[in-house]
């Protein structure tokens, strides 16, 4: 069978691509929904009576029910609930929107909202974090996908049936005003109380780029978005100009986006009509191949890709593509592992349909997506199921089945069957963190000592240019003590053995936020990565970034 070739400007492909964004962006809203209408949809033509009778005895309850039943009942109400059970029933990331919350939801990537800055899903009656946004109000307090909002403004929220909606509802609001939530963390015994002053939610993905040294550029992307390669381009200009010959692209954490966000950001990088991704569905059209098509901005060069346990979809088809043609040295632990692909489909009534039609493939013919089946919870909670399993800390705790053993373009061996293995791992550090540290950050303590600071000290960082606070600006021990002390404020108990164990760490923390506040996302990344691990080993490895196939760990 001839093989097509992704056209970027066909408007149905980049419908279908769309998807890939919104999933992650509510990534439970797959575990729970669904509609029978889509059902309809260009059915096999074997299944067309089978399909006909099905549809017909639906149709046959709610009439009944509707006509008959004894008490009064909301039809659309019950329709809705058979919707959330079928789609439940099919895989994690098939999702629904009802209309009056998909408008809502399309504003997480089209346009500015306000609000606190996270994505979230709701599994089990509960709202949990999935990630607060970079550069959101909700980052900046140190909220951690995982997170399970309890409370909201001193309400129960969890286990009363809550909704998309009532979510929308409750954690939006205009710039400037504030909401308290209680969250429920992993390991935490007490419940966390967050004030956050809801502010702009910032839409653009590629949060810095820097050069590291004289040859080294750094960008990191945050999420695929409409806009992200363009602000990709953008980037290497720039970072060419001054003198970049070789590149870390960070894709730590990122959830994934537009699939066509990935195609054109890994032909930057690729060459020769390499393969890029493909994907392959029940029905002929919609497998599709994309291949790098035209001239890119840094076919030439050593590429490291940074990769964790939330690099997912979008993240891992740009990932995948480079591990695969031997073009980029991947850096880091396991990635998520969503191979599925979605098509948005606009309902008459305004809502929205997100169908999985397709898996992709990596170019050696790998599907990343992990095994699934009926536990969505389980499927959830696939990130502490790996922890504690050992698995971000050896890479011997990863089993891999030899039936899913693929080669790239110069005969690595690389393994399918969910998520990107990284060529180099890097263990999770724990060594430093503690849950001292957590309690300050889940606090206002850390931001109101950071305001005080700056505001008392506001002559001392007008004239300073980053690379001298940097270089020479230092967390003092009396800053440290005087942080305690606001701790103590928002009954924050002092621990300290843990304020021992975590003072480089906690120094490093505050110096990045504080130089979020003076200057902006760059000089965070910059003073963050000094205690990113896969950041450190990446600059490490970029020699071996040009000789992939003799790596040898």
């Amino acid at each position: 069978m001839p093989e097509k070739i992704v056209n970027r400007n066909d408007v149905s492909i980049e419908k279908n691509t769309k998807a890939q964004i919104r999933l992650p962006i509510f990534l439970a809203l797959g575990i729970s929904a669904g509609i029978w209408i889509g059902a309809t949809f260009a059915e096999p033509k074997t299944d067309r009576n089978d399909l006909k009778s099905a549809i017909y005895k639906l149709q046959e309850i709610i009439t009944y029910i509707n006509r008959d039943y004894v008490d009064s009942v909301d039809t659309n109400e019950l329709v809705e609930y058979g919707i959330e059970k079928m789609l439940g029933k099919l895989d994690p990331h098939s999702s629904y929107i009802p209309a009056e919350d998909a408008a809502l939801a399309k504003s997480q990537l089209e346009g500015e909202f306000d609000g606190i800055g996270i994505e979230f899903g709701i599994l089990r009656d509960t709202i949990y974090v999935v990630s607060p946004l970079t550069g959101g109000p909700s980052e900046k307090i140190g909220l951690l996908p995982g997170d399970q909002i309890i409370k909201v403004d001193g309400e129960t929220v969890a286990g009363t049936g809550i909704t998309n909606r009532d979510v929308f509802d409750l954690l939006r609001g205009p710039k400037g005003s504030q909401v308290a939530v209680d969250i429920k963390r992993k390991n935490e015994s007490d419940l966390l109380e967050y004030k956050i002053i809801r502010d702009k939610i910032p839409q653009y993905s590629v949060n810095a780029s820097y050069m590291i040294d004289g040859e080294t550029g750094y960008i990191k992307i945050t999420r695929f978005a409409a806009n992200t390669h363009e602000e990709f381009r953008l980037a290497l200009q720039k970072l060419k100009a001054e003198g970049m010959n070789r590149l870390i692209l960070d894709l730590q954490g990122n959830p994934g986006g537009y699939m066509g966000a990935a195609i054109n950001i890994a032909d930057e990088i690729l060459k020769d009509n390499a393969v890029i991704v493909s994907q392959e569905g029940k029905l002929q059209r919609y497998n599709q191949k994309a291949r790098a098509v035209r001239p890119g901005s840094f076919e030439e060069g050593s590429v490291v890709v940074l990769v964790n346990e939330g690099s997912a979809s979008a993240s891992e088809i740009v990932a995948g593509a480079l591990q695969d043609n031997d073009r980029g040295l991947i850096v880091g632990r396991r990635s998520f592992g969503k191979g599925l692909v979605q098509m948005p489909i606009d309902l008459s009534d305004g809502a929205e349909l997100r169908l999985t039609i397709a898996r992709y493939y990596t170019p050696s013919g790998r599907s990343i997506q992990k095994p699934y089946g009926e536990d969505d919870e389980d499927y959830a909670m696939d990130y502490y199921n790996r922890l504690e399993h050992g698995e971000f800390f050896s890479a011997d705790s990863i089993d891999f089945n030899d039936s899913l053993k693929y080669e790239t373009v110069k005969g690595r061996t690389v393994y399918g069957g969910g998520g990107i293995m990284p060529d180099y791992f890097v263990p999770l550090d724990t060594s430093m963190t503690s849950s001292y540290v957590n309690r300050l950050f889940s606090s206002e303590s850390w931001r109101e000592f950071i305001l005080d600071y700056l505001d008392t000290n506001k002559r001392k960082f007008e004239n300073m240019a980053f690379d001298e606070f940097y270089h020479n600006f230092e967390i003092s021990d009396a800053m440290l003590n005087s942080l305690v002390k606001t701790g103590e404020k928002y009954d924050v108990e002092f621990n300290e053995k843990d304020f021992n164990k975590s003072k480089v760490y906690l120094k490093t923390l505050l110096k990045a936020h504080m130089a979020r506040n003076i200057y902006d996302d760059n000089a965070f990344y910059k003073v963050i990565n000094d205690i990113n691990e896969i950041y450190q080993q990446a600059v490490k490895l970029l020699d071996n970034a040009d000789n992939l196939a003799f790596f040898d760990e």
